[in-house]
């Protein structure tokens, strides 16, 4: 245990050394003493009265050394805003958000979201208690980029963490993916209004920034397979009036954000996204999340009754035809991210596994299962698949985040397609070869075998990833017979 002294010892010495490069980089593109103090003075009042609670209600070791952190980071954020005409040494910005930023930021995440995974999947219940620490780890801005002061993560990177804490407790990483992945498509895009983007970035430092898209509908379901959301966006003088239900909403009851998929009330109704902020008025939840697996994910109803949408709100509406295609990089990080955290549920399971096998000594053999030749091979049929989509799954990441253009659109839903097949059939291996261990609640496997199976529900799902890749295979004749 760290004392006071300490504590405040390190602080200082963190001041010392960080403080000065944001200050350095203010006093060479500000000129005047004038004018530097002038952009201190506006980047310190970037910080709201909130996000200062918030820093200090963590009553934790690290809450000091956070505050200089998280402060440099908002001054360095404040001088890409006011757009200083000048190019910045890119490796002090490389030095921050690499050496200090990047400490890692599983200490006590992982074991937190493992902690919890077994009770809220019995109660059915959202795992609060790991979100939390999750957001104090600075999670929620995992892929917020780098110029507003977020972790900047690529798709390799995030497919990475999804796969580690998705071991740990799947359901949790679900809702937290969700929040990276439209960080990651709003930086794509650049469609929303900066003042309303700004406002959940902030949020996502204060640890109140989880958002999702709400797209599924009782009648349409996925937009995936086509078609135009019933939920409907009215016009008024004051703003939008939003009407309609969504279902599967992960993360319904913790979300700060709904970004909810909808189409105007015009004669040519226009389609897109309308961001509302949880608690609006004229929104509600049902619950209606009783699952066989992921029961901890919160995916339950959101009911929308004529709620207010400011018109900036409005984040991103466009024709409907716009929608028709998806994008490959836009495929590739919802379904490699979602694919990571199945294949970190075939990792739990693998280990779990293993180390029963390890001790597991049945009287009548008089040593572990593992020494069984039948055990080392089925362990070794469960490396080949893990070993396979892991690979597969990293490539195409990589991939995505250096050379995206080589995407084809068929890649991302076909990587999904074997990863997420892959980690059933881990499972399913690992629980046909100890037979009622496996499907005992005593034991973990029963839960890892419930949760992965749910890896298929995501879109998109396998017939339409597989009819789409024939289709480009078979390409013109496939056309020309149609025709």
């Amino acid at each position: 245990m760290r004392s006071r002294g300490d504590v405040f010892r390190k602080a200082a010495f963190l001041r010392k050394i960080i403080w000065p490069l944001p200050v350095a980089i203010a006093r060479q593109n500000c000129g005047s003493s004038e004018n530097y103090s002038s952009v201190l003075r506006e980047s310190c009042q970037t910080l709201s009265h909130q996000e200062l609670d918030c820093l200090r209600s963590r009553r934790c070791h690290a809450w000091v050394e956070r505050t200089f952190i998280y402060v440099m980071r908002k001054q360095l954020a404040f001088l890409v805003e006011k757009s200083i005409k000048k190019v910045y040494d890119c490796s002090i910005m490389t030095v921050i958000t690499t050496k200090i930023d990047r400490q890692d930021p599983f200490v006590g995440v992982v074991d937190a979201f493992a902690a919890g995974a077994e009770k809220h999947d019995r109660l059915g219940t959202v795992a609060h208690e790991s979100l939390h620490v999750a957001a104090r780890a600075g999670l929620q801005t995992l892929t917020v980029p780098r110029a507003m002061g977020g972790l900047g993560a690529g798709l390799a990177e995030t497919a990475s963490v999804a796969r580690r804490l998705g071991a740990a407790d799947p359901a949790a990483t679900l809702i937290l993916a969700m929040t990276w992945i439209q960080h990651a498509h709003v930086a794509m895009e650049r469609r929303w209004p900066e003042r309303v983007y700004r406002e959940v970035v902030r949020d996502a430092f204060a640890g109140r920034g989880l958002l999702n898209a709400l797209r599924v509908e009782p009648e349409l379901g996925t937009v995936m397979r086509g078609g135009i959301p019933a939920s409907t966006a009215r016009a008024t003088p004051e703003g939008w009036r939003l009407s309609g239900r969504k279902i599967y909403s992960t993360g319904a009851s913790v979300l700060n954000w709904y970004n909810v998929f909808a189409r105007t009330d015009s004669d040519n109704p226009q389609v897109g996204y309308f961001l509302v902020r949880a608690g609006t008025p004229g929104t509600r939840i049902e619950a209606a999340w009783d699952h066989l697996g992921m029961r901890a994910s919160d995916s339950h109803d959101v009911v929308f009754e004529d709620a207010l949408v400011p018109k900036d709100y409005a984040v991103d509406v466009r024709p409907a035809s716009a929608w028709r295609q998806v994008p490959p990089l836009h495929a590739a990080w919802f379904s490699l991210t979602v694919s990571a955290i199945y294949l970190g549920i075939a990792d739990a399971a693998r280990d779990w596994l293993i180390g029963f096998l390890r001790s597991r000594t049945p009287t009548n053999l008089g040593r572990p299962l593992a020494t069984l030749e039948r055990m080392q091979v089925a362990i070794g049929e469960i490396e080949a698949l893990r070993t396979t989509a892991a690979t597969m799954l990293a490539s195409t990441a990589r991939k995505a985040d250096t050379t995206p253009a080589e995407l084809s659109p068929e890649e991302p839903g076909l990587v999904k397609h074997l990863v997420s097949e892959s980690a059933i059939e881990i499972v399913q291996k690992a629980s046909a070869l100890i037979g009622n261990p496996a499907l005992t609640r005593a034991h973990p496997l029963e839960r890892h075998l419930r949760d992965v199976l749910c890896a298929r529900v995501h879109s998109p799902q396998s017939d339409s990833v597989l009819k789409a890749a024939g289709i480009a295979a078979l390409g013109p004749f496939v056309e020309s017979v149609a025709r």
